[in-house]
């Protein structure tokens, strides 16, 4: 993300040559390209919205977001308005005589930036013509049979035809354009093509052939210099799109990408090493009340415990004051997500508890949307049974508060065996029968399309947790993202969240990691991995991430048997602590958003968040060998942990905002001199 309130602009290749200098946000536009403008596919459109409000902040009327037309998108996200600006509203009014179709309004979401959008179907006509154009540029055909690369065909040319005329009418303003993944690369390629005078930033958030690569099985990290990169692509039928890509990497005056182990493979899969890293932040909104954070965390958990009782209705003979709610969600990626990896460690967990005869439950959540036909009916009568259980018991209450109070106003003490009569004592029986039920609680919450073939249940079959009554780990799988309108689990991700107690994300292929990176702003402790960008992130700006919550397991330098089971001492460890130490954690790990502000994260560089002077509530040699009750340390933790200070010292580790400077480097290889 550019940011700041000016930018240093030197001699780049096919510009004119500037001086070097600061140039004023004023005399400059910015132009943001995406395919995730207003259009929400996956985490670009996160990075693009959260960012929204900080780059308008500190760009004003000089930033706009560029990206595609959908009418339903455009119906309820953006309100249409005139630009302000001369060059681009010239800019709109020629392309829209010369038969397309752009549309300019403010997008509804905080800083209501401007967008311009491309109504791709309008201008389709033009295909042809502009796929003679990119095989003039830089000799990448596209197939006719891949439509997303023909649309993103047509979204490239419009764009580079819109900057053109932005240009042209720019006067005496510097034009800087960002393009975000191989969707928005033509538009860069073409602008580079044509000589236009803007300086071209491309940002990758995952390579293509890479996410191909992980989602195959492969041991991708310790073999990056091995593979045969052409031949790769060619086999997987990628190649124009991998083309493209390694096209915009090398046509873009600046290369950027989102972690340090993106950057590794960039560097083998793009042939280029990336200039700057620019880590994902989130629009972090603090709380007046400093531990509201921890009181939501108890509101919501209560609603997913009344979840859970209906859920499990006649085997609930677990204490669900002493249940852990445990969660991974994202896209239905099994290997590259880690759900392999997680359902291993959660069958090793279970024998650990077991062993240890511990009275901690774990309930886990999968929140990975697949194909289903509709709610499972056995999990829609769980919820039933327990609405009725807790209407009957309302009902009982009322007759007994009625009569408890006609007593106490005669001056009388009631007589407890005939307050409640034998049509009482009979509903209540019938409730109790009601409860029983002959099948195991389902370890999925709606009609799987493919049951048979799908890999988590697959795997649950073959490690045997099926939630019975001696399962101290509880499976369940809910295939479809959360609503607050879902007659199942009405909550919204978020709410979900904040009432868990640990989100579990060990991935293989994790180029940032937003889901981690939601936890700890909301407070809850997560496990990520030394191959997501969020966890090598903290690695490098937190001395002791444990101790704030941030569980990294090493999938890189172990082998996944040896992943396997630090992932799992990792989540027997959190069954050991206590309920004080798990608020203390809390309370740490939401102290950690501030890393994760975008308004923050230019002054990281070079900060590290020192280690807690206090018990860190981690695995350690000073906790019992067995899972204990919530109290039982509380008293000791009061004199070893003191929160306002602990606190105070964090906040101050967050300097004031600091320019980043230039890092000398060794001589770079020049693009071309690089062998495939």
């Amino acid at each position: 993300m550019l940011r700041g309130r000016s930018l240093s602009v030197t001699s780049l290749s096919g510009l004119p040559r500037w001086e070097v200098a600061e140039l004023p946000v004023e005399e400059l536009l910015l132009f943001e390209v995406a395919w995730e403008v207003t259009n929400k596919v996956g985490g670009i459109y996160t990075v693009i919205q959260t960012k929204a409000k900080t780059t308008a902040d500190e760009w004003g009327d000089n930033y706009f977001l560029i990206g595609p037309y959908f009418e339903h998108n455009m119906k309820t996200q953006v309100e249409q308005c005139e630009p302000v600006n001369d060059a681009v509203r010239r800019a709109v009014d020629a392309m829209n005589k010369h038969g397309c179709q752009v549309h300019f309004g403010r997008w509804l979401i905080e800083g209501s930036p401007y967008v311009v959008l491309f109504d791709i179907g309008f201008s389709a006509w033009n295909l042809d013509r502009w796929k003679g154009d990119l095989w003039e540029a830089c000799s990448v055909g596209i197939p006719y049979h891949d439509r997303e690369a023909n649309d993103m065909l047509i979204f490239g040319s419009l764009t580079a035809w819109f900057l053109k005329e932005v240009t042209d009418h720019a006067d005496d303003k510097h034009v800087v354009a960002q393009f975000h993944e191989w969707q928005a690369g033509i538009g860069l390629i073409l602008s580079r093509a044509r000589k236009l005078p803007i300086a071209t930033i491309f940002t990758t958030h995952a390579t293509l052939l890479g996410r191909y690569l992980c989602a195959a099985n492969i041991d991708f990290y310790n073999h990056l210099d091995k593979f045969n990169i052409d031949k790769e692509a060619g086999e997987r039928q990628i190649y124009h799109r991998y083309c493209m890509e390694r096209a915009s990497v090398h046509c873009a005056h600046v290369f950027t990408t989102v972690s340090e182990i993106t950057a590794i493979e960039a560097e083998h899969m793009l042939k280029r090493k990336p200039d700057v890293v620019t880590p994902n932040g989130l629009n972090v909104k603090k709380f007046s009340a400093v531990h509201e954070f921890q009181n939501l965390h108890a509101m919501y958990k209560a609603r997913i415990q009344d979840f859970v009782r209906g859920h499990f209705y006649g085997h609930l003979d677990f204490d669900l004051e002493k249940t852990l709610f445990l969660f991974i969600a994202g896209r239905y990626e099994f290997s590259n997500k880690g759900a392999d990896i997680f359902l291993e460690s959660l069958s090793r967990l279970n024998f650990l508890l077991r062993m240890h005869k511990s009275d901690v439950t774990v309930v886990v959540f999968f929140i990975m949307p697949a194909k289903t036909n509709n709610f499972n009916v056995e999990t829609l009568k769980g919820q039933a049974v327990r609405k009725q259980l807790w209407d009957i018991a309302h009902s009982v209450k009322e007759k007994f508060g009625k009569k408890l109070y006609d007593a106490l106003l005669r001056g009388e003490i009631p007589d407890m065996n005939n307050i409640l009569d034998r049509d009482d004592l009979t509903i209540m029986k019938r409730a109790i029968f009601s409860t029983q039920r002959q099948s195991l609680p389902p370890v999925t919450t709606h009609n799987m399309i493919d049951d048979s073939t799908d890999p988590i249940l697959s795997t649950i079959r073959r490690i045997g947790l099926f939630n019975n009554r001696t399962d101290r780990v509880k499976v369940i799988l809910h295939p479809e993202f959360l609503s607050s309108t879902s007659p199942l689990l009405p909550m919204d991700y978020e709410e979900f969240v904040r009432g868990c107690h640990l989100g579990v994300f060990p991935s293989y292929y994790e180029p940032w990691g937003y889901t981690p990176a939601e936890c700890t702003v909301m407070g809850i402790p997560s496990v990520t991995t030394n191959l997501s960008g969020f966890g090598c992130f903290m690695q490098e700006h937190v001395a002791d991430p444990t101790a704030y919550g941030i569980y990294i397991v090493d999938r890189r330098f172990r082998s996944p048997d040896d992943s396997c089971n630090q992932l799992t001492q990792f989540l027997y460890g959190f069954c050991k602590q206590s309920r004080r130490q798990r608020i203390i954690q809390r309370n740490r790990t939401e102290r950690l958003s501030d890393l994760l502000d975008w308004r923050y994260l230019g002054r990281t560089e070079g900060f590290k968040y020192p280690r807690p002077s206090s018990v860190p509530p981690s695995p350690s040699g000073s906790q019992a060998s067995s899972p204990q009750s919530s109290d039982v340390e509380d008293e000791v933790e009061d004199e070893r942990y003191d929160e306002e200070k602990e606190a105070e010292r964090d906040r101050l580790n967050i300097k004031s905002p600091f320019a980043l400077s230039h890092v000398p480097r060794g001589k770079k290889k020049l693009h071309g001199e690089y062998k495939n």
